[in-house]
Parts: C-alpha cells; structure tokens; sequence
C-alpha cells in the first residue's frame, strides 16, 4: 500500500493567509505544523513516508521538499501546471512504478482529522476493500445538511446482507441545497465526499484509460518514452477536470464504485468557518466565546468569532460570528456565515490589482 498526497488547489477561500506562492497545505492554520506535515504524520504507521507520494506544481516542490524532509526526493512528482485531480492522479498512476496490484490511497494534503486512529482503520477497510478491483471513496457521516460539500448517496444494501463494511454507490450529487442536502441525510444513505480514495494502480489505470482518455492517453506515452519537455507541452492541454467528474461519477453508473465510512471528525477545512470551528473544537459557534489565533489577538465579549492575527495585535470587542485576518498587505473581515464567498472576493480583488497595476505601467 501506497499514498498520493495531492498538495495542489489554490486555497482562495482562505485568502488572503492563502497565497499562490504559499497556498493553504503549507499553512500552519492549526499548531506548530503545517497542513501537509498533519496529513502525512497521521498515515503513519499505516503508510511509513518511505511509500508516500507527494504531487504538487513544480514551484511549490521546494516547500514540500522543505516541510517533508523524510519523503525520498524521488517520491516528489511536480506538475507543470495544475489541471485538477483527474490529470494529477493519472500522472500519478502511471509516473510511479509499483505493482499493478498495489493499493493506492489518495488523499488531499489540507483536510482535517480529529480521530487520527479511526481514520487509519477506515483507510486500511477501504484498501482492503479496493483489492477485490473496486473504486473505493471514503463518505464521511454528515453531522449537518452542508451545502458546500458534494455527497455520495450509496444504493440500499440487500435484505438480511451482512454488514459488509461498505456500500455501493448509486449516484453522486454536487453541493445541493440546504433542502436537498437535508432530504439526502434523512435516507440514510448519504455521506460527504472527502476527496479520499483507494484503488489498484491497474484498476485506476483501467478505469482511465476508459473514462478519461484524453487524459491517460498522453501522460502513459510520455511517462513510457516522453521526456520533461514532452510533459510541459501536453500539460496545458490536458482537460482541467477532477477525478469524480472524470470517473468516479460515470464508473458509479456502471456499479464500480463503493463507499466505506468515515466518522473521525474530518473537516476539509474549505473555509475561515470551517477552520473556526474546528479551533472551536467542534461547539456552536454562539456557544464558543473570544477570539482564537496563533497570536497577537484580543477579544473582548466575542461570541463566534476567528481572529488571525500576523505581526500586530489585533484585538475584537463584542462580535459575533466574525472573520478576521489580518496578514501585511491585506485584512479581511467577513461575516462566518458568508465564508464560502471569500474566494469570488479574492479573485475579484486579485482582478481588480492587475487592473491598477497596468494602468500604472501605462506612459
């Protein structure tokens, strides 16, 4: 069994902490560690780092190479460009030479994980339940109807079967809303899609080479006679788009798709909420009272409220549900309950700086 952390994505919904040339898996939002370095110390010791695999652009291999100095070097696989997870699992699939009958686990470099124990356990089900030649996700049990979470609705299990460990899915839905969301809970049935995975390098590389051969096509003849130069010439052409949309979705129609739970107190921590409340330990924002950061914050009569402080005190007076990140060149303050809207606003920003900074080159 083997690991591919995918360390890619841009991070904007936690921006402005969150920067192109330091996006949010090289953070260090929740102690002394980075995102990264959580995700690949709870591995162990299911995965040792000697069999982790890292893919991330080539620019931030310098801070993987930094932040994981126990990966081999040659375990570090960079991509020109980011395409989504479609592209970088195929690369993946075909880039490292192991068995055909290996069990790959893929896993985002940026999640949060309260129950690290369990979590190894889901994932040694799931490899477990991958070498029988199935596309494995994990589905983590929905505390709340999310809408900024895709699900995975699993078919009912037979009559009288035994509890098998998991289910076969029948469909996934993406991000609905809060109405739908609640219906897909009450079947019970429906779980998060955390991004996680499990599956044979032969059986992913099947299922590729059938679901999305426009992708595994060119990356298997250049990762068998290509050359770097032949890489960074495809890549840009590579369709941008993930691996649930490319084959998960399409092999599920055709029942090659199973789901194992998950119930380890995992967030993707996709937003300054999210990250909230798990620095809140999980209580009712209205619950949690005062400010939390790394330092340089002071609240006073704050219920609800993160405060990330850089190099000044920042100090809060009686918010509620209240963003706030102060980084050198940028603060935001938002509202909690419209994080999720962070990263159109940081575009929009990003946008509106490359305007001005033309109009200033201009004679």
């Amino acid at each position: 069994m083997y690991a591919v952390v995918l360390a890619g994505g841009s991070g904007t919904r936690l921006w402005p902490l969150s920067r192109p040339e330091r996006p949010k898996p090289f953070l260090r939002l929740l102690g002394n560690d980075t995102l990264i370095q959580r995700t690949v110390a709870r591995l162990a010791p299911l995965v040792m780092p000697s069999d982790v695999y890292v893919i991330a652009e080539r620019r931030h291999l310098g801070l993987v190479a930094e932040q994981l100095p126990a990966i081999p070097a040659a375990n570090l696989l960079g991509e020109p460009i980011g395409r989504n997870t479609a592209a970088a699992i195929a690369l993946a699939a075909e880039a490292i030479d192991r068995p055909d009958d290996d069990v790959m686990l893929v896993l985002p470099a940026d999640a949060y994980v309260a129950d690290e124990a369990g979590f190894r356990d889901s994932l040694r089900t799931a490899g477990e339940v991958a070498r029988a030649g199935s596309l494995v996700t994990l589905g983590v049990k929905p505390n709340r109807p999310e809408t900024g979470y895709g699900y995975v609705v699993a078919r009912p299990p037979a009559p009288g079967a035994a509890d098998l460990g998991f289910l076969i899915v029948d469909r996934f839905v993406e991000k609905p809303t809060a109405d739908r969301a609640a219906d897909l809970i009450a079947t019970g049935l429906a779980s998060w899609n955390a991004g996680i995975f499990a599956w044979t390098r032969s059986t992913i590389r099947d299922c590729l080479a059938r679901y999305a051969p426009e992708i595994a096509g060119p990356l298997r003849a250049i990762c068998r006679s290509g050359t770097p130069a032949d890489l960074d010439a495809a890549y840009p052409n590579l369709r941008a788009i993930s691996i649930d949309y490319a084959v998960m979705e399409p092999a599920s129609l055709a029942g090659e798709v199973t789901v194992v739970p998950l119930d380890a107190g995992w967030s993707d921590l996709g937003s300054w909420a999210a990250l909230r409340d798990v620095r809140q330990g999980g209580a009712k924002p209205a619950d949690e009272g005062g400010a939390v950061g790394p330092g340089g914050a002071r609240d006073f009569g704050s219920t609800g409220t993160l405060v990330v402080a850089g190099g000044r005190l920042v100090v809060t007076v009686g918010l509620r549900d209240v963003i706030v990140v102060d980084t050198p060149d940028a603060l935001l303050v938002c509202s909690a309950e419209r994080a999720q809207e962070v990263r159109e606003i940081a575009q929009q920003v990003s946008t509106g700086r490359a305007s001005a900074a033309q109009e200033e080159k201009k004679p």
